[in-house]
Protein backbone atom coordinates (compact mmCIF):
# COMPACT_ATOMS: atom_id res chain seq x y z
CA UNK A 1 0.00 0.00 0.00
CA UNK A 2 0.99 3.53 -0.96
CA UNK A 3 -0.05 5.84 2.84
CA UNK A 4 -0.40 9.64 2.58
CA UNK A 5 0.00 10.41 6.24
CA UNK A 6 -1.30 14.24 6.60
CA UNK A 7 0.66 15.92 9.61
CA UNK A 8 -0.75 19.64 10.35
CA UNK A 9 2.41 20.02 12.72
CA UNK A 10 6.01 20.66 12.67
CA UNK A 11 6.91 16.81 12.36
CA UNK A 12 9.09 15.63 14.18
CA UNK A 13 9.45 16.91 17.34
CA UNK A 14 9.55 14.73 21.01
CA UNK A 15 5.71 14.91 22.16
CA UNK A 16 2.96 12.14 21.99
CA UNK A 17 1.35 13.43 18.82
CA UNK A 18 3.94 13.29 16.86
CA UNK A 19 5.29 9.85 18.56
CA UNK A 20 1.78 8.15 16.79
CA UNK A 21 2.04 9.91 14.18
CA UNK A 22 5.87 7.96 13.71
CA UNK A 23 5.13 4.73 14.96
CA UNK A 24 2.15 3.96 13.13
CA UNK A 25 4.26 4.96 10.04
CA UNK A 26 7.32 2.99 11.22
CA UNK A 27 4.89 -0.10 12.04
CA UNK A 28 2.82 0.03 8.39
CA UNK A 29 7.13 0.15 6.91
CA UNK A 30 7.38 -3.05 8.82
CA UNK A 31 4.82 -4.70 7.20
CA UNK A 32 6.14 -3.67 3.59
CA UNK A 33 3.50 -0.52 3.26
CA UNK A 34 5.18 2.82 1.79
CA UNK A 35 4.31 5.68 3.59
CA UNK A 36 4.68 9.83 2.87
CA UNK A 37 4.30 12.19 5.94
CA UNK A 38 3.23 15.04 4.64
CA UNK A 39 3.89 18.27 7.31
CA UNK A 40 4.23 21.90 8.04
CA UNK A 41 7.98 23.40 6.88
CA UNK A 42 9.84 22.95 10.39
CA UNK A 43 10.55 19.68 12.26
CA UNK A 44 13.36 17.07 12.64
CA UNK A 45 13.89 14.69 9.75
CA UNK A 46 13.71 10.78 10.73
CA UNK A 47 15.73 8.74 9.05
CA UNK A 48 13.62 6.41 7.05
CA UNK A 49 10.48 7.96 6.72
CA UNK A 50 9.99 9.93 3.63
CA UNK A 51 8.74 13.65 4.42
CA UNK A 52 7.06 16.13 2.00
CA UNK A 53 7.56 19.49 3.56
CA UNK A 54 5.24 22.88 2.88
CA UNK A 55 6.85 26.14 2.25
CA UNK A 56 7.74 28.31 4.88
CA UNK A 57 5.94 31.75 5.63
CA UNK A 58 7.81 34.80 5.29
CA UNK A 59 6.37 35.89 8.77
CA UNK A 60 7.02 33.43 11.40
CA UNK A 61 9.64 30.97 11.04
CA UNK A 62 9.62 29.68 14.96
CA UNK A 63 7.82 26.07 15.94
CA UNK A 64 3.80 26.38 16.86
CA UNK A 65 3.06 24.62 19.86
CA UNK A 66 -0.84 23.88 20.25
CA UNK A 67 -3.29 26.54 18.63
CA UNK A 68 -2.31 30.05 17.22
CA UNK A 69 -3.59 32.24 14.52
CA UNK A 70 0.05 31.36 12.24
CA UNK A 71 -1.42 27.98 11.71
CA UNK A 72 -4.21 28.97 9.53
CA UNK A 73 -1.56 30.24 7.05
CA UNK A 74 0.06 27.05 7.54
CA UNK A 75 -2.78 25.04 6.86
CA UNK A 76 -3.02 27.16 3.11
CA UNK A 77 -0.02 26.07 2.29
CA UNK A 78 -0.37 22.21 3.54
CA UNK A 79 -3.55 22.30 1.32
CA UNK A 80 -1.78 23.74 -1.50
CA UNK A 81 1.03 21.00 -1.09
CA UNK A 82 -1.38 18.33 -0.89
CA UNK A 83 -3.16 19.07 -3.90
CA UNK A 84 0.27 18.94 -5.45
CA UNK A 85 1.50 15.66 -4.37
CA UNK A 86 -1.73 14.06 -5.16
CA UNK A 87 -1.53 15.36 -8.43
CA UNK A 88 1.91 13.96 -9.07
CA UNK A 89 1.32 10.84 -7.35
CA UNK A 90 -1.17 7.84 -6.40
CA UNK A 91 -1.93 7.14 -2.93
CA UNK A 92 -4.32 3.86 -1.34
CA UNK A 93 -5.20 5.60 1.31
CA UNK A 94 -4.67 9.45 3.15
CA UNK A 95 -4.12 8.60 6.99
CA UNK A 96 -4.58 12.31 8.54
CA UNK A 97 -3.94 13.87 11.74
CA UNK A 98 -5.87 16.13 13.90
CA UNK A 99 -9.08 18.01 12.61
CA UNK A 100 -7.04 19.95 10.53
CA UNK A 101 -5.91 17.24 8.86
CA UNK A 102 -9.35 15.27 8.47
CA UNK A 103 -10.51 18.34 6.95
CA UNK A 104 -7.87 19.42 4.65
CA UNK A 105 -7.52 15.77 3.20
CA UNK A 106 -11.36 15.20 3.56
CA UNK A 107 -12.12 17.91 0.94
CA UNK A 108 -8.99 18.23 -0.87
CA UNK A 109 -8.51 14.37 -1.94
CA UNK A 110 -12.23 14.01 -3.37
CA UNK A 111 -11.26 14.42 -6.97
CA UNK A 112 -8.79 11.65 -6.65
CA UNK A 113 -11.71 9.50 -4.96
CA UNK A 114 -8.84 8.51 -1.99
CA UNK A 115 -10.41 7.22 0.87
CA UNK A 116 -9.35 9.12 4.24
CA UNK A 117 -9.05 7.66 7.49
CA UNK A 118 -8.81 10.56 10.60
CA UNK A 119 -7.26 9.78 13.47
CA UNK A 120 -8.68 11.36 16.53
CA UNK A 121 -6.63 12.75 19.06
CA UNK A 122 -8.84 14.80 21.16
CA UNK A 123 -10.75 17.47 20.79
CA UNK A 124 -9.90 20.55 18.56
CA UNK A 125 -11.93 23.45 20.91
CA UNK A 126 -11.11 21.61 23.77
CA UNK A 127 -7.59 22.07 22.71
CA UNK A 128 -8.16 25.64 21.74
CA UNK A 129 -9.15 26.56 25.16
CA UNK A 130 -6.24 24.57 27.19
CA UNK A 131 -3.97 26.72 24.91
CA UNK A 132 -5.97 29.48 26.30
CA UNK A 133 -6.32 30.40 22.32
CA UNK A 134 -9.55 30.60 23.12
CA UNK A 135 -12.22 31.12 25.90
CA UNK A 136 -14.94 28.78 26.94
CA UNK A 137 -18.30 29.56 26.19
CA UNK A 138 -17.53 32.43 24.04
CA UNK A 139 -19.03 32.70 19.95
CA UNK A 140 -15.53 31.81 18.86
CA UNK A 141 -15.93 28.79 20.95
CA UNK A 142 -19.00 27.51 19.66
CA UNK A 143 -17.94 28.21 16.46
CA UNK A 144 -15.19 26.02 16.15
CA UNK A 145 -17.31 23.23 18.60
CA UNK A 146 -19.83 23.11 15.51
CA UNK A 147 -16.74 23.24 12.89
CA UNK A 148 -15.36 20.23 14.61
CA UNK A 149 -18.82 18.20 14.53
CA UNK A 150 -18.60 18.98 10.99
CA UNK A 151 -15.31 17.79 10.47
CA UNK A 152 -16.10 14.41 12.13
CA UNK A 153 -18.45 13.15 9.32
CA UNK A 154 -16.66 13.93 6.42
CA UNK A 155 -13.39 11.44 6.39
CA UNK A 156 -14.42 7.32 5.96
CA UNK A 157 -13.45 5.90 9.07
CA UNK A 158 -11.87 7.55 12.41
CA UNK A 159 -9.73 6.00 14.71
CA UNK A 160 -9.10 7.12 18.04
CA UNK A 161 -6.19 5.76 20.79
CA UNK A 162 -9.04 5.13 23.50
CA UNK A 163 -12.26 2.96 23.54
CA UNK A 164 -13.75 5.92 25.42
CA UNK A 165 -13.22 8.23 23.08
CA UNK A 166 -14.39 5.50 20.25
CA UNK A 167 -17.42 5.09 22.17
CA UNK A 168 -18.17 8.65 22.85
CA UNK A 169 -17.84 9.86 19.09
CA UNK A 170 -19.75 7.06 17.89
CA UNK A 171 -22.52 8.02 19.81
CA UNK A 172 -22.30 11.58 18.46
CA UNK A 173 -22.15 10.96 14.85
CA UNK A 174 -23.77 7.67 14.63
CA UNK A 175 -23.55 4.32 12.90
CA UNK A 176 -23.56 5.68 9.63
CA UNK A 177 -19.93 6.26 9.63
CA UNK A 178 -17.28 3.65 11.71
CA UNK A 179 -15.59 4.61 14.38
CA UNK A 180 -12.70 2.01 15.63
CA UNK A 181 -10.54 2.51 18.33
CA UNK A 182 -6.39 1.80 17.66
CA UNK A 183 -4.12 1.79 20.27
CA UNK A 184 -1.02 3.38 20.41
CA UNK A 185 1.97 1.75 19.24
CA UNK A 186 4.73 0.78 21.97
CA UNK A 187 8.73 -0.18 20.71
CA UNK A 188 8.58 -2.64 23.56
CA UNK A 189 12.60 -3.35 22.18
CA UNK A 190 13.39 0.14 22.88
CA UNK A 191 11.08 1.10 26.21
CA UNK A 192 12.14 -1.83 28.84
CA UNK A 193 13.21 -1.39 32.09
CA UNK A 194 16.86 -2.62 31.72
CA UNK A 195 17.63 0.10 28.78
CA UNK A 196 20.26 1.46 31.80
CA UNK A 197 23.03 -0.73 34.00
CA UNK A 198 22.71 0.14 37.88
CA UNK A 199 26.03 1.92 37.06
CA UNK A 200 24.62 3.72 34.00
CA UNK A 201 21.47 5.02 36.06
CA UNK A 202 23.78 6.05 39.23
CA UNK A 203 25.66 8.12 36.31
CA UNK A 204 22.09 9.85 34.70
CA UNK A 205 21.26 10.60 38.37
CA UNK A 206 24.30 12.53 38.90
CA UNK A 207 24.21 14.42 35.50
CA UNK A 208 20.67 16.02 36.80
CA UNK A 209 22.09 16.67 40.48
CA UNK A 210 20.00 13.35 41.80
CA UNK A 211 21.27 11.89 44.91
CA UNK A 212 21.76 8.01 44.66
CA UNK A 213 19.31 7.62 47.35
CA UNK A 214 16.47 9.92 46.31
CA UNK A 215 13.34 8.35 44.68
CA UNK A 216 12.50 10.09 41.35
CA UNK A 217 9.05 10.81 40.22
CA UNK A 218 9.53 11.51 36.86
CA UNK A 219 7.29 13.10 34.02
CA UNK A 220 7.40 13.63 30.00
CA UNK A 221 5.51 15.62 27.94
CA UNK A 222 4.72 19.18 26.81
CA UNK A 223 5.31 21.62 29.61
CA UNK A 224 1.90 23.24 29.65
CA UNK A 225 -1.09 23.93 32.59
CA UNK A 226 -3.68 21.51 30.59
CA UNK A 227 -0.75 18.62 31.46
CA UNK A 228 -0.58 19.67 35.22
CA UNK A 229 2.69 20.41 35.51
CA UNK A 230 1.33 23.46 38.08
CA UNK A 231 -0.23 20.60 40.01
CA UNK A 232 3.43 18.60 40.14
CA UNK A 233 4.85 22.18 41.53
CA UNK A 234 2.34 21.73 43.92
CA UNK A 235 2.67 18.81 45.31
CA UNK A 236 6.26 19.08 45.49
CA UNK A 237 5.81 21.83 48.00
CA UNK A 238 3.37 19.43 49.69
CA UNK A 239 5.56 16.71 50.64
CA UNK A 240 9.10 19.00 50.80
CA UNK A 241 8.98 18.85 54.38
CA UNK A 242 7.81 15.36 54.64
CA UNK A 243 9.55 13.44 52.34
CA UNK A 244 12.81 15.05 51.55
CA UNK A 245 14.83 12.51 49.59
CA UNK A 246 11.80 12.69 47.10
CA UNK A 247 12.88 14.27 43.30
CA UNK A 248 10.86 15.09 40.52
CA UNK A 249 11.52 15.03 36.79
CA UNK A 250 9.85 17.14 34.92
CA UNK A 251 10.99 16.56 31.36
CA UNK A 252 9.85 18.45 28.31
CA UNK A 253 9.20 22.00 26.84
CA UNK A 254 8.49 25.00 26.54
CA UNK A 255 9.07 27.22 29.07
CA UNK A 256 11.37 25.67 31.12
CA UNK A 257 12.67 28.53 32.59
CA UNK A 258 9.76 30.33 33.81
CA UNK A 259 8.35 26.91 35.12
CA UNK A 260 11.97 26.93 36.79
CA UNK A 261 10.84 30.13 38.50
CA UNK A 262 7.67 28.99 39.80
CA UNK A 263 9.13 26.15 41.60
CA UNK A 264 11.49 28.42 43.19
CA UNK A 265 9.10 30.72 43.91
CA UNK A 266 7.03 28.16 45.74
CA UNK A 267 10.52 26.86 47.40
CA UNK A 268 10.90 23.51 45.45
CA UNK A 269 13.37 24.80 42.99
CA UNK A 270 15.74 21.95 44.08
CA UNK A 271 13.60 18.59 44.34
CA UNK A 272 11.90 19.50 40.97
CA UNK A 273 14.56 19.47 38.25
CA UNK A 274 13.32 20.94 34.93
CA UNK A 275 16.04 19.25 32.20
CA UNK A 276 14.54 20.56 29.18
CA UNK A 277 13.30 18.60 26.03
CA UNK A 278 14.72 14.77 25.58
CA UNK A 279 15.62 13.77 22.10
CA UNK A 280 13.09 10.84 21.44
CA UNK A 281 15.79 8.43 21.05
CA UNK A 282 17.14 8.88 24.05
CA UNK A 283 14.12 9.26 26.46
CA UNK A 284 13.94 5.64 27.35
CA UNK A 285 17.39 6.67 29.25
CA UNK A 286 16.14 9.67 30.86
CA UNK A 287 13.13 7.61 32.11
CA UNK A 288 15.08 4.98 33.50
CA UNK A 289 16.39 7.39 35.94
CA UNK A 290 12.76 7.20 37.98
CA UNK A 291 11.42 4.82 40.17
CA UNK A 292 7.68 6.21 39.82
CA UNK A 293 5.81 7.84 36.93
CA UNK A 294 3.18 10.92 37.48
CA UNK A 295 0.39 12.16 34.81
CA UNK A 296 -1.66 14.83 36.31
CA UNK A 297 -3.17 15.25 32.70
CA UNK A 298 -6.77 17.43 32.97
CA UNK A 299 -7.60 16.55 29.13
CA UNK A 300 -11.04 14.09 29.09
CA UNK A 301 -10.61 13.74 25.16
CA UNK A 302 -7.17 13.16 24.36
CA UNK A 303 -5.34 9.62 24.93
CA UNK A 304 -2.03 9.29 26.58
CA UNK A 305 0.33 7.89 24.76
CA UNK A 306 3.18 9.01 27.81
CA UNK A 307 1.05 6.35 29.62
CA UNK A 308 1.41 3.70 27.68
CA UNK A 309 5.53 4.56 27.65
CA UNK A 310 5.21 4.62 31.54
CA UNK A 311 4.33 1.29 30.95
CA UNK A 312 6.77 -0.09 29.01
CA UNK A 313 9.44 0.74 31.09
CA UNK A 314 7.94 -0.58 34.51
CA UNK A 315 7.13 2.27 36.26
CA UNK A 316 4.59 2.09 38.41
CA UNK A 317 1.80 5.38 37.90
CA UNK A 318 0.17 8.16 39.66
CA UNK A 319 -2.65 10.12 37.47
CA UNK A 320 -5.75 11.71 37.52
CA UNK A 321 -8.55 9.67 37.11
CA UNK A 322 -9.59 10.22 33.57
CA UNK A 323 -11.56 8.03 31.08
CA UNK A 324 -8.19 7.72 29.05
CA UNK A 325 -6.07 6.48 32.25
CA UNK A 326 -8.57 4.22 33.69
CA UNK A 327 -8.43 2.64 29.89
CA UNK A 328 -4.58 2.06 29.90
CA UNK A 329 -4.00 1.62 33.51
CA UNK A 330 -7.05 -0.33 34.43
CA UNK A 331 -6.50 -1.17 37.72
CA UNK A 332 -2.68 -1.39 38.10
CA UNK A 333 -2.68 2.56 38.35
CA UNK A 334 -3.14 4.67 41.12
CA UNK A 335 -5.53 7.63 40.58
CA UNK A 336 -6.49 10.90 42.22
CA UNK A 337 -9.95 12.85 41.73
CA UNK A 338 -9.24 15.62 38.39
CA UNK A 339 -7.44 18.62 40.37
CA UNK A 340 -7.14 16.98 43.70
CA UNK A 341 -3.72 17.81 44.39
CA UNK A 342 -3.39 16.69 48.14
CA UNK A 343 -4.94 13.19 46.82
CA UNK A 344 -2.40 12.94 44.16
CA UNK A 345 0.59 13.78 46.61
CA UNK A 346 -0.79 11.18 48.90
CA UNK A 347 -1.18 8.62 45.94
CA UNK A 348 2.46 9.34 45.37
CA UNK A 349 3.46 8.94 48.91
CA UNK A 350 2.10 5.37 48.61
CA UNK A 351 4.30 4.52 46.37
CA UNK A 352 6.99 5.96 47.76
CA UNK A 353 6.93 4.52 50.99
CA UNK A 354 6.00 1.15 49.29
CA UNK A 355 8.92 -0.54 47.16
CA UNK A 356 7.27 -3.70 46.94
CA UNK A 357 4.72 -2.66 45.61
CA UNK A 358 6.66 -0.69 43.19
CA UNK A 359 8.73 -3.71 41.55
CA UNK A 360 5.18 -5.91 41.78
CA UNK A 361 3.03 -3.07 40.01
CA UNK A 362 6.32 -2.47 37.51
CA UNK A 363 6.38 -6.15 36.20
CA UNK A 364 2.48 -6.72 35.97
CA UNK A 365 2.68 -3.05 33.87
CA UNK A 366 5.73 -4.31 31.66
CA UNK A 367 3.55 -7.86 30.91
CA UNK A 368 0.60 -5.68 29.56
CA UNK A 369 2.45 -3.26 27.67
CA UNK A 370 4.34 -6.46 25.69
CA UNK A 371 0.68 -8.00 25.50
CA UNK A 372 -1.33 -4.98 24.32
CA UNK A 373 0.71 -2.76 22.21
CA UNK A 374 2.86 -4.72 19.54
CA UNK A 375 4.14 -3.29 16.71
CA UNK A 376 2.59 -5.80 14.86
CA UNK A 377 -0.35 -6.25 16.17
CA UNK A 378 -1.65 -2.39 15.63
CA UNK A 379 -0.19 -2.25 12.46
CA UNK A 380 -2.48 -5.60 11.52
CA UNK A 381 -5.72 -3.85 13.00
CA UNK A 382 -4.41 -0.49 11.07
CA UNK A 383 -4.16 -2.61 7.87
CA UNK A 384 -8.16 -3.72 8.22
CA UNK A 385 -8.81 -0.30 8.82
CA UNK A 386 -7.00 0.73 5.78
CA UNK A 387 -9.35 -2.02 3.83
CA UNK A 388 -12.32 -0.74 5.45
CA UNK A 389 -11.84 2.65 4.58
CA UNK A 390 -11.55 1.44 0.19
CA UNK A 391 -14.69 -0.03 0.27
CA UNK A 392 -16.61 2.52 1.62
CA UNK A 393 -14.75 5.32 -1.19
CA UNK A 394 -15.55 3.01 -4.38
CA UNK A 395 -15.78 5.21 -7.33
CA UNK A 396 -16.95 3.92 -10.63
CA UNK A 397 -13.78 3.96 -13.52
CA UNK A 398 -16.13 6.84 -15.45
CA UNK A 399 -16.49 9.20 -12.69
CA UNK A 400 -15.98 12.92 -13.61
CA UNK A 401 -13.93 13.25 -10.37
CA UNK A 402 -11.53 10.47 -11.78
CA UNK A 403 -11.01 12.29 -15.28
CA UNK A 404 -10.29 15.55 -13.12
CA UNK A 405 -7.56 13.45 -11.43
CA UNK A 406 -5.73 12.05 -14.34
CA UNK A 407 -5.48 15.84 -15.99
CA UNK A 408 -4.15 17.30 -12.84
CA UNK A 409 -1.56 14.52 -13.07
CA UNK A 410 -0.36 15.98 -16.10
CA UNK A 411 -0.12 19.54 -14.64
Amino acid sequence: MNILSIAPTSFFNDYGCHVRILEEARALQSLGHHVTVLTYFKGNDVPGVRIIRTRPTPWRSNYEVGSSRHKFAFDVLLSLKLLQTLARQRFDVIHAHLHEGALIGSVLSRPWGVPVVFDYQGSLSDEMVQHRFLKAGTAAHRFFAWLERRIERLPDVIITSTYHAAEKLQSRIGEHLPVRPLPDILNTAVFHPQVLSPQERLAWRARFGIPPEATVAVFVGLLAAHQGVGDLIQAAARLRETHPSLRWLVIGYPGVELWRKLAAAHGVGEVIIFPGRAPYAELPKWLAVGDIAVVPKYSLSEGSHKTLIYMAMGLPTVAYDTPAQREILGPLGLYAPLGDVATFADRVVELVTNPTRRRVLSAQLRTVAERDHSRRRVAEELEAIYALAQTRRRIAPDAPVVRFAEKARRW
